[in-house]
This record gives C-alpha cells, structure tokens and sequence, in this order.
C-alpha cells in the first residue's frame, strides 16, 4: 500500500484548485460536500462552472502565481489540464508546505483522491494508488448498489442517541448494543423508511439494553426468475438473513445470492402439494422473530400479487412482530418483457387486468367471465395452465372472439423459458401440445400477437390456417 488513506477535515477552510474547465469542476463537486471555501484561480472559466459555484466560491479571474499557495489554503488542486501549468503548482504547493493534488498525475501528488461511496457521514475512499483508477471507480459502482441510500441518515440517527447510551449502557453491554442496533430491528425499521418506529424502538431498548435482541421480518418478492431482476434491496436483505423461508417458484439462481450461513427452509406449494401450510408459515416466522432471528420469507414474482403475502403481513402484525414489505418484478411483466409482450400498448390496450387461474378442486376458476370477455384490453392469468382449457371456453362463451391473440409464456426470464403464440380457443390444447407444465403466465388480448423471443413457438399461423 503505498497511500496511507486518511481523511481531511475541510469543512469552513479554503481549498485553492487552479484551473477553470471541466476538470476543476469535477473536483469542486467532490470538495463541495466537506463544505469548504472553494478558491479558483484561473483566466478563464467555464460558464458551467459559474453556473454552479458562483454563488458559493470565489474567483480569482489571473494567471496563476506561485504566491497564490502562501495564503491559508489546507489543500491545493492542480487542475488545469496543462501539463506545465501544473508541474508549476505542484512545485508551488511544496514549496509552501500545503499538500497537492494533481489530476492524472500521481507523481506530482502528495494525496490522490479516491473513488468515493457516500452515504452521510459515512464515507468509504476506494483508491488503486492512480494505477487503475477505472478498476476503482467499477469497486465503488459495486459498493454503490450494495449500501442502502439511508445509511447515512442511520449514521446521523445513531449519533442523537450516543450520549443517551453512554449515560443508560453499562461500558460492558455497550459494545453489544450498538451491534444489536446495527444488525437488528432498529436498522431494519429506519432502513425501511420507518424513522419514527425505530426512534420509539431505541428508547424502548434503552431502558432494558440487556434484553435488546429483537427479530424482524422481511416479506420480500424474487421477481420472474432471472437473478439479475433481482431488486437491489432484496440482494442487501438478503446478504443480511438469518434464515430464509422460501417458495417453490425461487429458482437456484437466486438462492445463490442468499447469505452462505443463513438456514434455508422450503415452505412452498405447489398445486395438491402443500410442503407447510400457510397458518403453520405465520407462525414459523411469528416463532423464529420472537428468537431475535432476522427473517426472511422469499417469494417468486411480487409477494403482494396473488402472492399471500398481505396475509403473512397481516399474521406478524397481530402478533406484534416488526416486518416490511419488498417488492418484486411480478411475473406478469417480467414474462412479458421476456416474450417482447407490451401489456399496454397505445393503439392496442389502455389498461391491464391480473387475474388468477386457481381453481378448487375439480371447479372452474370462480371468476366474473362477462366482465374479463368485455374488458377490450389486455388479461393476464397467473397459475392458469390447469385450468386454461376452462378459461378458454368461459370467456369464449361469454362473447370474447375466439380468435382473440394469447400467448404462454412459461419460466419466463429463465433461459429455459419457452413462448407459444397462439389464440384464445386454443389455449388448452396448445397448453398440452406445447408440453406446458409450469410455471407460466397465460396473456390474451391483441398485445400476445408480438410475442417473440427465446423458446418461440408459433402456434397461432397454423389455427389461423385452419380458421
């Protein structure tokens, strides 16, 4: 390591950066969040540059002169994109004792400036010595998508109630505190955007710290299948699990990305197999919270369509357990996307209908067939591929025209997804003859005539002959 990373504290002191283009500003926009007194010295400068500092910096309209570093300056940027012109600043800088920085030119530098992660008061430098500062600057995108932008008002939440835990937490209990604070319910509740709830939560476990363990429970949607459409919240929350009670629909590209020391529990259902029944998932996450566990219920698509999950959320809050809700891509547009499907579409759909195809037993879906054959814009039946011969025949006899466009998408987003194109009265049979078996969305209306992608089967040209 050949930079000792330090930070400096600028905040209210002059910062002299000489040059007056686009990579002054670039420095000034960095310095700008420390807070310090922003000097430029140059003889020209960038009308953008005036545009954002003009207000808050001053400007020395003049050549650069090597008095210019003997003021009160802490730092010195030598940012003039000329390479003579800033040799002579770095020389300048030196030879008055204040540390410089010269862009793109770490022989010159005293500091480099490092790729940064902010969040607040928390700051994280990324630096490759100036050997390869574009790998630096991929590290920090990285650490960007991982960190939740909150975090920084965490920082600032905990700082208000640091004397309060210096003057309640034995030194002994206090070290265990602060982690309980961090990796539990109270960042969970701040995180999640409920600052009044983990303000009330800190008092409450300021006045019984030795008891502070609490769990908390995220109800959390894996989207269509495909990892990457995983949302990044969901990636963070579930880098942070304790355990994770998932569904048959998550798919091994997903449970890749859940912490490796987490416990994994299968709770899923799929049609006559019920591995848990869901009174029974309520009380397992009721039970595993109450053990201070940080709980996560993963569920394929959006949990809060067709997904149970409002009653799961429902269960924990009757029993007083802390939770929150992250959404997913539903399978609907996910398969859509996947299959170049617009489900609403200017000329073609106004508006979007979700539906269920679950049915009891041996019974048709009990759905309002009128109304879905009237809608004149696009349906989209989730877990339909059972009943889809039924859904065929009751919308058709309900006066939806039998040659109306449908399409099934099954595993969509998934590189075994497979599309049939095909129409609304030949659903059920080109369900069979496309070996359909799950799980797959059924879309109807004239947006399922662009299906096209990966896995395309067009079955709607030969019925179309036969018509």
């Amino acid at each position: 390591m050949r930079y000792f990373p330090a930070f400096f504290d600028v905040k209210d002191k002059p910062v002299l950066i000489v040059g007056g283009g686009e990579l002054a500003l670039r420095k000034a926009r960095l310095l700008a969040k420390a807070g310090p007194r922003l000097v430029f010295v140059a003889t020209e400068f960038d009308d953008a540059l005036i545009a954002e500092f003009g207000q808050s910096a001053e400007f020395l309209h003049k050549p650069f002169a090597a008095v210019d570093t003997d003021g009160d300056a802490v730092l010195v940027i030598a940012a003039t994109g000329d390479a003579d012109a800033d040799e002579a600043v770095a020389f300048a800088a030196k030879g008055a004792g204040v540390p410089v920085n010269v862009v793109d030119r770490p022989e010159l530098c005293d500091f480099v400036v490092p790729s940064i992660v902010e969040r607040g008061d928390l700051a994280i430098g990324i630096s490759t010595g100036g050997n390869a500062p574009v790998l630096g600057r991929q590290v920090r995108e990285k650490l960007e998508a991982l960190l939740p932008q909150r975090l920084g008002g965490l920082v600032s939440f905990a700082g208000s109630f640091r004397d309060a835990v210096t003057a309640k937490v034995e030194p002994a209990l206090r070290r265990r505190f602060w982690e309980n604070v961090f990796s539990g319910t109270i960042s969970d509740l701040f995180l999640s955007g409920r600052e009044a709830d983990a303000r009330e939560e800190m008092v409450a476990q300021l006045n019984r710290p030795q008891d502070s363990a609490k769990g908390f429970v995220h109800i959390v949607g894996a989207g269509p299948g495909d990892p990457e459409l995983l949302t990044l919240k969901a990636l963070r929350i579930l880098q942070e699990a304790d355990i994770v009670l998932h569904d048959a629909l998550v798919g091994n590209g997903i449970m890749e990305m859940i912490r490796r020391d987490a416990e994994r529990v299968y709770v899923g259902k799929k049609k006559s197999d019920h591995s848990m029944p869901q009174e029974d998932i309520g009380t397992l996450m009721v039970k595993l919270a109450r053990e201070g566990k940080r709980v996560v219920r993963l569920k394929g698509g959006d949990p809060f369509i067709f997904g149970r999950g409002g009653e799961e959320l429902e269960a924990l809050k009757a029993a007083g357990i802390p939770a929150a809700v992250v959404p997913g891509i539903t399978a609907a547009t996910g398969c859509g996307a996947a299959a170049s499907v617009p489900l609403t579409h200017r000329d073609h759909a106004q508006a979007v209908t979700f539906v269920t195809g679950h049915a009891k037993g041996d019974t048709d879906p009990d759905l309002n067939w009128q109304a879905l054959a009237d809608l004149g814009h696009t349906l989209v039946v989730y877990m339909g591929v059972g009943t889809a011969g039924a859904i065929s025949r009751n919308l058709v006899d309900a006066g939806m025209a039998a040659q109306t466009p449908a399409a099934i998408i099954e595993k969509g987003s998934l590189p075994e997804q497979k599309i049939i194109r095909t129409r609304l009265d030949s659903l059920g049979a080109d369900i069979v003859t496309g070996g359909i078996e799950g799980p797959a969305v059924l879309i109807i209306g004239d947006v399922a005539a662009a299906a096209d992608g990966r896995g395309l089967v067009d079955l709607a040209e030969p019925q179309r002959m036969r018509a």
